[in-house]
């Protein structure tokens, strides 16, 4: 398991954009497995919507591709460098996730080619699929 200390170690995020609790399997370079819990203390529930809170759907991509920034940079050759959300492919929403869920986040790096790189990732709430998709990142040197 890893802590969320050692997650702000990895990830230049913070809060509120911070979207990923807790690492609970992780294999340097190749795949993670995480949590993030849906508070309704988060700022974004102020306005989507009111009376009928639902976590952005976006925000889910975004847990999933900084859970894959982690996988990623834990490997000592990728350290120093940045990862940006480059686009998405075949990314589908099938639930609402709503306060009081909490999202299990998995993630596995399909290929890197130079400063490009390719994941498919999925979050799930108590064994529904909530999403699933592809995603593109790209690195930067710090």
């Amino acid at each position: 398991m890893i802590s969320i200390e050692r997650i702000l170690q990895l990830l230049p995020h913070r809060y509120p954009f911070l979207l990923v609790d807790r690492i609970l399997e992780l294999e340097p370079g190749q795949k993670a497995v995480g949590l993030k819990n849906i508070s309704i203390n988060e700022p974004f529930f102020q306005g989507h919507f009111p009376g009928k809170p639902v976590f952005p759907g976006v925000l889910i991509l975004e847990a999933l591709a900084q859970l894959g920034a982690c996988a990623l940079l834990s490997k000592e050759e990728y350290k120093n460098n940045l990862l940006y959300l480059a686009g998405a492919d075949k990314f589908r929403f099938r639930r609402v996730v709503v306060p009081g869920d909490q999202l299990l986040l998995e993630v596995e790096l399909i290929k890197i080619k130079g400063n490009i790189g390719k994941a498919r990732g999925k979050a799930s709430v108590a064994g529904a699929l909530a999403a699933e998709g592809e995603f593109l990142f790209a690195l930067e040197a710090k």
